[in-house]
């Protein structure tokens, strides 16, 4: 294999420049070729067909990576990067040593590696032990791909168990959902196919029931009313909705899952029959009742605030920032410091940020041990510069430790008089859970966060829950400070938030370029980006320029615009390194971003939507470097690229919490699905500087004019309120008789 001109990491479908030994010609190759890699020797079987554009070419049925057996493809092999330890220097020196035999020595006398000028031991048995990772992943992936399993899933399923990995895709074929990070119920459901187990067998459907829950949840769903699990898990199973019931019931009384009656929305039934999964239904009660913990209280830490002159510490402290509070904010300062939990909400140009940074000022003067986080590291910046205090994320503030279990909980608490929680409206139920029962008993807590922005992208809708439990202390900002009516961007993000179509050519932040075609889009936005932008306003376009698609497929979605924005800002570079993972090219200077929570990287785990830049890259050592924007080198083997994207540009839903100095959104009538006003609201208010729109005006006014989507499956606000315990209690006792 020469190169690799396309590859799709999704289904594995790739298009390759191979080179025979028949001739200078190098000959196309399409079909399924995931896994293979540049300098690899494949054995290709299939058939020659001719496309009426691009003329003769091999279409692939399936393939083999064989060993090279001439010099020149032993050398190209090894010096491709396949091998740990191995680059195209040592490659050279190896080869120029053992000649042919060179395969052999690795092999069966890997001891001998030693003869080659710079090869100690410590390196020789890096290659030893790659070099025969390499023969067990082959032997496993033979089997695995025999079952159907594409070669990147096999390499993560012989990651995660090793030699058993044979034993149990046969035997547990459903466990792979849950133990391994990127399969789901749909590919292990045709792994069990293939190793013979029955369509309708109880095993089956009893996974076919948790996906289903798991999806819900990751549509942001805490629950599913019974009704609703049972005909979604027919459609997904293929089954008669009847054969569900009885494997429902089993999955509650033995796997864990819980039913619980709650209130029901409909006028028509009183109350609903809720299925959880265990974490969601665990942490929404526990944050319920630690809030529940922390409003009655009798310790207060802040005991000062009780008692204060008012009329004299308001006139301090405008004294010393500079500005006077309007009364809403006034009354949102002495609520943060009177109440134990209070929820401070606004639309933009409200002045949230002022009152935050004011009630940090009259905290600090009375030495009070103040804590402030936000969800992601741009947001803890942000927050951090805002009021001059050092800020954390969540996950770093709690020390997430592997599997996720914080270092402070209920039984080691913070050592806080007052914490701050920003940008709320993105902390999901089992965060905001693990968070909240850190707090010690007489602290404040102060939630602050936009509830008309998108929801978190886990689980629950914390913000608006508490929002309308109506039992917490809140105030909302409405009133639209003068300086801000200036604003583009704040201006048309309140009128988006009303319905209204935004004013496209009133004000100097705030752009708008038509075009109907969603390619033609997609290479206006790159020229907006790479060109426009950075001539007219100086702006980095990858450190300062921000794409947000209301999706990710299409021409102008996330995943197309990366390509393109790569290409433009990142292209290729005679000499430079590169590494190719399924269906993405990694360079040094990408932008890129975490797609997955892991524990055990950096000094305190990479979480999912983590940006940074890839700063370095070795091929010989089989890794890459990631400056993160908390300012924290991460490594990450080639084998781990897999929790890699990038990121010039993100979806809306994976840009919040995060703010930009310039925001582009691309709109067309393809992404209409999406097109809903919380979710342009979200992408707008993303901006510092500069908003962008470009695409059709179609798109734009069905954005505006369509509502979000309805409320999530969540009962936070229905556990927040004083019957629910009782209620709860009669819920548990009415089952049990049943």
């Amino acid at each position: 294999m020469e190169r690799i001109t396309y590859a799709n990491a999704d289904t594995g479908y790739t298009i390759a420049r191979i080179d025979t030994g028949r001739g200078p010609d190098l000959v196309t190759a399409v079909g399924p070729l995931a896994g293979a890699q540049v300098g690899e020797s494949l054995r290709l079987q299939g058939r020659w067909t001719s496309h009426p554009k691009y003329g003769k070419q091999f279409d692939v049925f399936s393939y083999s990576t064989v060993l090279p057996a001439t010099v020149q493809g032993i050398r190209r092999y090894l010096g491709s990067g396949l091998i740990k330890g191995i680059g195209p220097v040592m490659a050279e020196r190896m080869v120029d040593h053992f000649g042919v035999d060179i395969m052999h020595i690795i092999d069966e006398a890997p001891e001998r590696l030693v003869e080659v000028d710079g090869l100690g031991p410590k390196r020789t048995a890096m290659i030893t032990s790659a070099w025969a990772e390499q023969k067990a992943i082959k032997e496993v992936m033979i089997f695995l791909q025999g079952v159907g399993v594409s070669t990147s899933l096999a390499v993560r399923i012989y990651k995660k168990y090793n030699d058993r990995s044979i034993d149990i895709v046969r035997a547990e074929p459903y466990r792979l959902a849950s133990d391994v990070w990127g399969i789901g119920f749909k590919t292990a459901d045709a792994i069990a196919v293939a190793v013979g187990i029955a369509h309708d067998s109880p095993e089956r459907i009893k996974a076919g029931l948790a996906y289903t829950l798991s999806e819900a949840a990751d549509d942001g769903h805490c629950y599913l009313p019974a009704p609703n699990l049972i005909s979604d898990a027919a459609k997904i199973l293929e089954v008669p909705p009847g054969m569900i019931g009885p494997c429902l019931d089993e999955l509650v009384a033995v796997e864990g899952a819980v039913r619980e009656e709650l209130p029901s929305h409909d006028d028509d039934s009183p109350r609903v029959p809720a299925i959880y999964l265990p974490p969601f239904y665990q942490a929404e009660r526990a944050l319920a009742a630690s809030l529940r913990r922390l409003l009655a209280a009798r310790d207060d830490r802040l005991s000062a605030f009780a008692t204060a002159d008012w009329t004299a510490a308001l006139r301090w402290l405008s004294q010393r920032t500079g500005n006077s509070l309007a009364p809403e904010q006034e009354s949102a300062v002495r609520l943060a410091l009177t109440s134990k939990v209070a929820v401070l909400t606004g639309g933009p140009g409200c002045g949230k940020s002022f009152t935050v940074r004011s009630v940090v000022e009259l905290a600090r003067a009375k030495r009070a041990k103040i804590v402030l986080v936000a969800p992601t590291g741009r947001a803890a910046k942000r927050l951090a510069e805002l009021t001059g205090h050092e800020a954390a994320t969540i996950h770093r503030l709690l020390q997430l430790r592997p599997g996720g279990e914080p270092s402070f909980d209920a039984a080691s608490p913070l050592d806080a008089d007052l914490v701050v929680v920003d940008e709320t409206s993105m902390v999901d139920v089992i965060l905001a859970n693990k968070l909240v029962k850190a707090i010690p008993p007489g602290a404040h807590l102060l939630f602050v966060g936009d509830a008309d922005q998108l929801p978190s992208v886990g689980a629950g809708e914390v913000l608006r829950d508490m929002l309308t439990a109506g039992t917490l202390p809140v105030v909302r900002l409405t009133k639209i400070f003068r300086q801000a009516q200036q604003s583009g961007i704040v201006v048309n993000a309140h009128k988006i938030n009303a319905g209204e179509q935004p004013s496209l050519r009133d004000f100097a932040d705030f752009f708008w370029f038509g075009c109907d075609d969603s390619e033609q889009t997609a290479a206006l936005v790159v020229d907006i980006v790479a060109r426009r932008i950075p001539a007219r306003f100086g702006l980095d376009p990858r450190r300062d320029v921000q794409v947000l698609c209301p999706m990710h497929r299409g021409p102008a979605g996330a995943g197309n615009l990366n390509l393109l924005l790569q290409e433009a800002l990142t292209p290729y570079r005679e000499g430079q390194p590169e590494r190719r993972y399924g269906g993405r090219v990694f360079r040094v200077g990408d932008k890129v971003t975490q797609l997955r929570n892991n524990y055990e990287k950096g000094a305190a785990g990479v979480f999912n939507g983590t940006v940074g830049v890839v700063t370095g890259m070795s091929i010989e050592d089989h890794r890459l470097a990631v400056l993160t924007d908390e300012d924290e080198s991460i490594m990450y083997g080639f084998d781990e690229l897999d929790e890699l994207a990038h990121a010039y540009a993100v979806t809306i839903h994976r840009s919040q919490g995060s703010e930009y100095p310039a925001v582009v959104i691309p709109l067309t009538t393809g992404s209409w699905m999406m097109l809903q006003r919380n979710l342009l609201y979200t992408g707008v208010t993303r901006a510092k500087r500069l908003v962008v729109l470009a695409g059709s005006r179609r798109a734009l006014a069905i954005a505006v004019r369509t509502r979000g989507a309805g409320r999530r499956h969540t009962a936070l606000d229905y556990r927040l309120r004083p019957g629910a315990l009782v209620a709860k209690q009669q819920s548990v006792a009415r089952a049990a008789s049943v």
